[in-house]
């Protein structure tokens, strides 16, 4: 396009009237005269000759002296569009023309397509790594799988047409991600829990058309739990987690010594050779029956084609039954599962450290610390909760829910602090990157952008929690009627009751904090103190929001650490499409998940503590802290260093070392990531029958040899990997 009579009418032409531009999905947002120029960028950017900046600041100017002609305050999206089209066939631009048009109807068939359910099962059928690759632990091989993945299109499908379309566009667009929306909202489900295994075992439960009673042994409560899980599971679509499991099977444990001593009375002629013989059996009967849960845990599927999201949380009891079933959990895992000794993905195990109990030598279970560190540089697990630092954090002590997710402290009418039984109502992730980049280094316009955005997440979580509390008992029985949730509903009896007045919470989730400083600050700002008060700053805005929002509901809103392994290439994808590549921040090809330091970079473990402890006060809703470390089987003693470094300074913390092992050359290591999968450095083997590659794909271990991996992740997991060859976790 030439230089015309436009050029000149750039310094005379000024908005006066209009303010406010209403979207086509509702909202009403200020008139911002860069979206304007933006659009005509991206109408232009494929064109042969494509118009210059101040061409298309021109054009724009001359549609808004149209609109001001308008006289009006407010004005439709659509009406913008038409005058667009209408100041560019004035002016005889009609290949600008040709490109708008084709541009919004791209649009607007793209919108539709992704929404369509034929369309979406398709990409299924051709295996579009997008759908098959979503969540780590699944295998999209498999009927029960691929079962589930084709009514989780039809579900999302539902959902986006439930849901307010403000927020189904902003979940489109990549503004925020509106989490499992398989599953959510199309069935009013819940998401993460803490289930009352002690409520249940107590008083117990129903599944199908089975009564189940109290279990009268170590083995059958065992067996319990593992359909207490798997029927929970199905009934959810979150991780749920057993809390405190020993000191919460130990009376079962407990009662198999009784019996076992009752036998020796009769055979056995002395007290002290009962009392032996009673204590060997048990600890036999307690190893047997955690060896049990382990692999039926590891052999379960639900019905949403996956092995159960599912954690242990242990490490408080100090009577002789609780340590054996800490030592149990402990040794199973570091045994290994099946004859080839694989490392088991499920359970996930949580230790929890404590001054007084096992955190210094002169500690009663400090011995079980010792075993914890050997289990966590063989296996990965367990990752270990610093108790004090929790209960300042979150207002008492608990395990998360599953992978990472934290109830805020609680007490009943009675006064008593409860956690077992309560829940999380679901998740809305803030894209906060793309919140930088469409600011153009402008804070003011960040601060609007995010308070826009932060609207759009209300609307999102209390659609979420309005829709879960649609569902009725006889929905999820084994949730509200048989104790997982702890009180038991009767037909008729409103789900809400479980979930107001705090007990249940909802997730602000957030990714990208370094990636949002790096373009304001540039990719080494970790040591910038501004930069650093910068994504405080932001933490401190989405908390205020949250407890606002808290206040409102009556549910528990928090923020909370994203962990999504596909969520951070979901949203750096789009972007790149935005925005293009952007050096360090769209380029690598994913986002860094909430606070944490930029993997490329080689800190030491306390440095990365030091620098990540400040944000978990802000996000106490959700977070772990991850270190990395080279081989660790033969120094433990490192690993022991950064626990007791990290007790004072972070709640949650989790091993990062090379644990894959090929069977076809006996190397012990780090496979070499590839965009296809990990192979062998020593052999070149990726057959996963062959060998073990075991990586932290988000909160949990997953086993992406195999499936495909999803797009970007290799580089982040090459950079770990070069960075942990090169690491001094002793810090010496």
């Amino acid at each position: 396009m030439k230089q015309s009579q436009l050029m000149e009418k750039e310094s005379t032409i000024k908005v006066n009237r209009l303010e406010n531009v209403k979207k086509r999905d509702g909202r009403v947002q200020k008139y911002d005269h860069g979206k304007l120029v933006d659009g005509l960028i991206k109408v232009t950017e494929k064109l042969e000759q494509a118009a210059s900046l101040a061409e298309l600041k021109a054009i724009a100017l001359e549609v808004e002296k149209e609109l001001d002609e308008q006289d009006r305050v407010t004005i439709d999206s659509k009406t913008i569009d038409g005058v667009v089209l209408a100041t560019l066939k004035r002016y005889g631009l009609d290949e600008l023309v040709e490109a708008s048009i084709r541009y919004n109807e791209k649009r607007i068939k793209d919108r539709e397509s992704r929404r369509d359910v034929n369309s979406m099962i398709g990409n299924l059928l051709k295996q579009d790594k997008s759908i098959v690759n979503e969540n780590a632990n699944k295998d999209s091989k498999v009927f029960n799988t691929q079962r589930d993945l084709t009514a989780g299109i039809v579900g999302k499908a539902a959902g986006l047409k439930m849901m307010p379309p403000h927020v189904a566009n902003a979940h489109e667009k990549g503004d925020i991600h509106y989490h499992d929306l398989d599953y959510s909202p199309y069935s009013p489900m819940s998401n993460c829990c803490l289930i009352d295994f002690k409520n249940m075992f107590e008083n117990g439960f129903q599944i199908g058309n089975a009564q189940v009673e109290s279990p009268r042994s170590i083995q059958t409560a065992a067996a319990q739990t593992a359909q207490i899980i798997a029927n929970v599971a199905s009934s959810q679509y979150g991780g749920c987690s057993f809390d405190r499991i020993d000191e919460v099977l130990a009376p079962y444990a407990m009662l198999n010594y009784e019996k076992h001593l009752e036998t020796a009375q009769t055979w056995i002629d002395t007290e002290e050779r009962q009392k032996a013989f009673a204590l060997v059996k048990t600890k036999k009967d307690i190893y047997d029956a955690m060896q049990s849960l382990e692999y039926e845990i590891n052999t379960l599927y639900t019905s949403q084609g996956q092995t159960p999201f599912t954690s242990l949380g242990f490490g408080l009891g100090e009577s002789w039954v609780e340590r054996e079933i800490q030592k149990a959990i402990l040794a199973i895992r570091i045994e290994g599962l099946g004859k080839e000794k694989r490392t088991a993905i499920f359970p996930k195990l949580i230790f929890t450290l404590k001054k007084g109990v096992n955190f210094s030598e002169n500690d009663p279970n400090y011995d079980i610390k010792q075993l914890a560190l050997e289990c966590s540089t063989k296996r990965m697990y367990p990752d270990v909760l610093s108790y004090d630092k929790i209960v300042d954090i979150t207002g008492s002590f608990k395990t998360p829910m599953g992978c990472r997710s934290f109830l805020q402290g609680w007490k009943n009418e009675q006064g008593e602090n409860i956690s077992a039984g309560r829940m999380n109502l679901g998740v809305v992730t803030l894209n906060i990157p793309r919140i930088a980049m469409e600011s153009k280094g402008n804070r003011d316009r960040f601060n609007a952008l995010l308070k826009d955005r932060l609207g759009i997440i209300k609307d999102a979580l209390f659609f979420k929690a309005e829709r879960v509390m649609e569902a009725e008992p006889a929905n999820a029985p084994i949730l509200y009627k048989h104790g997982a949730f702890g009180k038991r509903l009767a037909d008729g009896d409103s789900v809400s009751e479980l979930f107001l007045n705090k007990r249940a919470t909802l997730s602000l989730g957030y990714i990208g904090l370094y990636e949002a400083a790096a373009f304001f600050y540039g990719s080494q700002w970790e040591e910038n103190k501004e930069a650093k008060a910068f994504t405080l700053d932001i933490m401190k805005t989405l908390k205020a929001q949250a407890d606002e929002w808290g206040e409102e509901s009556d549910l528990h809103v928090s923020v909370y650490s994203t962990p999504s392994e596909s969520l951070t290439d979901r949203f750096c994808q789009l972007d790149t499409e935005k925005f293009g590549e952007i050096e360090d921040i769209t380029d690598k090809g994913y986002y860094t998940n909430s606070f944490h330091y930029d993997v490329r970079k080689n800190p030491t473990p306390f440095e990365k503590i030091d620098f990540e402890k400040d944000y978990p006060e802000y996000t106490g809703g959700g977070f772990i802290h991850y270190c990395e470390y080279p081989k660790l089987q033969a120094n433990s003693k490192a690993l022991e260093a950064v626990w007791d470094y990290a007790y004072d300074r972070v709640g949650y913390l989790g091993t990062n070392t090379p644990i894959d092992h090929c069977y076809a050359c006996g190397f012990d290591g780090e496979f070499k990531p590839t965009e296809k999968g990990f192979e062998c450095p020593q052999c070149g083997n990726t057959d996963p029958n062959t060998c073990d590659v075991v990586k932290r794909t988000c909160g949990y271990l997953g086993n992406p040899q195999k499936r495909p991996m999803v797009k970007g992740r290799h580089k982040e997991i090459a950079s770990r990997t070069k960075h942990m060859k090169g690491s001094d976790p002793s810090g010496s």
